[in-house]
């Protein structure tokens, strides 16, 4: 498989590929855990072959590092190579992402008069 070089990542690919919920879930379900894991372990919404389109997308954003392990496709977020090229934009969408799903009204900082 091939994997795209850290200097040609874009910033236009990475948000394309990360406005997709199901594309966005993924990420963010591999950086909660903190683990590689296979596509298998993901519960996309969408069939099977619209899953593999939605892992290929994210690997030639470079988001992800697909491997085999035996006949099992494994996924590992590229994290410190994307906060390297993109410093906080990984962990901003990350923690966008969990406070659009978080329960309860959202947090608003409080705005001061100048």
């Amino acid at each position: 498989m091939e994997h795209p070089g850290v200097e040609d990542l874009s910033v236009q690919q990475v948000l394309e590929a990360l406005a997709d919920p199901a594309r966005r879930s993924v990420v963010c379900r591999l950086a909660r855990e903190d683990a590689d894991l296979s596509c298998g372990s993901f519960e996309l919404p969408v069939s099977r072959s619209t899953s593999t389109h939605h892992f290929n997308v994210l690997r030639q954003a470079g988001l992800l590092r697909q491997y085999y392990v035996g006949t099992t496709k494994m996924n590992a977020l590229r994290s410190e190579e994307l906060e390297h090229r993109f410093p906080g934009l990984l962990t901003a969408v990350v923690a966008a992402a969990h406070a659009e799903t978080a329960p309860g009204p959202p947090v608003r900082e409080a705005v001061r008069p100048g």
